[in-house]
């Protein structure tokens, strides 16, 4: 019987488990069932099955049935590490043998299940099936990465476990093993990124950190990528207490490094010194500052019983058929509320270039590129999933949180964008050979 570690059962399918230990290039999986067929190799005798008369007994058996079949992996293990079974003669003068077993309780979805590990003398042995230094099962390790990812805290998360499995985690385990996440963010922030993105959207989210013994807010700024395909990704997140134009060159350098050569669009909110960075970075980039956060921000100085006429009117103005009508709509915009409101209005003047570049492109395009909506719905999401985290103890404990989040959404992310079809086109007619599409 072959059992495998994290599988609901306790049982693996014979070819997943051998593809992933070939893959590992340190196991030979037919020392465990060469003598044993396929339908032998998962059939559990009837006998054995007719003595089950509960579900205590039914879970018991399968307890005993894992132990025994991760101990005869360990055995099969061991055989191929010495390069002789055991008792076989070939072994003598080897300079290596056998050398008892060490006892070793592993925390499953099963429960605590107590294994007899095998020794050699030389203390080269190391298993991959039960890795030295490991007691958890990855199911387990999977289902509190899981709940982290979900916004549980680690209080809710030991107890879930304690619920469900059966076996005692300590709010330690559970942070070192959402720990180990960190690797992951390095190796993600890290990979290399495609050429050419046809919309880059630039926004971020603040959160609540410890640092030097006071609670400050900190910006993970995020960055998704329009792909070629019509997917979107996120490229990167950067923690930072201030932003300027030379953080944001050091993000833009940052994507340039790791294969990115332009970027028809930019769409940002009007964060500070990130025009000019883009213009540094990316010269031939046209920004595209987000319209819903100017308007948001022009009501600020609205009072409340003026809101509602004021935005009709300024409904005028960013919804225009062209530029020139729509400069035309602010003008007769400025003329009624100009006096009263005059901060508001210069604003839209002052920002006007990059506030209607979307005035240059079909419906299609402007729809996508007129606001960051597409990074606001991401912070939502990972606001939903960060709300039980009030204050993060680290600059680290913030970025596990939001990439594991981040993780989640990007699996929904499966279908191009809306009229994805007829958007290409537009882009590869208005941008030519910069699209890079052959």
């Amino acid at each position: 019987m072959v059992a495998a570690l994290g599988t609901p059962t306790g049982l693996e399918p014979e070819i997943e488990l051998k593809d992933r230990l070939v893959r590992m290039k340190k196991f030979n999986f037919n020392l465990i069932c060469s003598n044993m067929s396929e339908n032998e190799l998962f059939k559990i005798p009837d006998e054995a099955l007719k003595k089950i008369k509960s579900q205590e007994e039914f879970e018991e058996f399968i307890q005993r049935l894992y132990k025994q079949g991760v101990e005869s992996l360990l055995k099969a293990e061991i055989n191929e590490h010495l390069g002789y079974p055991k008792h076989d003669p070939s072994g003598k003068n080897s300079g290596n043998s056998r050398n008892g077993f060490s006892k070793k309780t592993l925390k499953t979805n099963l429960g605590e299940v107590p294994l007899d590990v095998p020794r050699d003398r030389n203390s080269t042995f190391d298993p991959i099936v039960v890795p030295k230094h490991e007691r958890m099962s990855s199911k387990i390790e999977h289902a509190i990465i899981t709940m982290y990812s979900r916004g549980m805290s680690t209080r809710d998360i030991e107890d879930t476990i304690k619920d469900i499995y059966g076996v005692e985690v300590s709010e330690g385990s559970i942070s070192n093993i959402t720990s180990a996440v960190i690797e992951d963010i390095k190796e993600w922030q890290q990979r290399p990124l495609d050429p050419v993105y046809f919309v880059v959207w630039m926004d971020g989210i603040v959160v609540k950190v410890r640092q030097s013994g006071k609670v400050i807010g900190k910006t993970i700024y995020l960055m998704i990528g329009l792909k070629q395909d019509g997917l979107k990704e996120v490229l990167g997140m950067w923690i930072s207490e201030t932003e300027s134009a030379s953080f944001w060159l050091n993000v833009l350098t940052d994507i340039k490094a790791r294969g990115v050569k332009d970027i028809l669009i930019a769409s940002t909110d009007n964060l500070s010194g990130i025009r000019q960075a883009i213009k540094s970075a990316f010269p031939n980039t046209i920004t595209q500052l987000c319209v819903v956060h100017q308007i948001r921000n022009s009501i600020k100085y609205v009072v409340w019983k003026d809101r509602k006429h004021f935005l009709s009117d300024l409904k005028n103005v960013y919804g225009a058929i062209n530029r020139d009508m729509a400069y035309d709509a602010l003008e007769d915009f400025e003329k009624k509320w100009g006096t009263k409101y005059a901060y508001a209005i210069k604003s839209w003047k002052d920002n006007w270039d990059e506030l209607t570049a979307y005035f240059d492109y079909p419906q299609e395009i402007r729809r996508i590129i007129y606001t960051t909506n597409a990074i606001e719905s991401l912070n939502g999401y990972i606001r939903k999933y960060t709300k039980t985290k009030t204050v993060f103890p680290d600059d680290q404990a913030a970025l596990k949180a939001v990439y594991l989040a981040i993780a989640n959404k990007e699996k929904k992310w499966t279908y191009p964008i809306r009229d994805w079809g007829s958007v290409i086109n537009q882009l590869i007619i208005k941008f030519g050979d910069r699209c890079g599409v052959l």
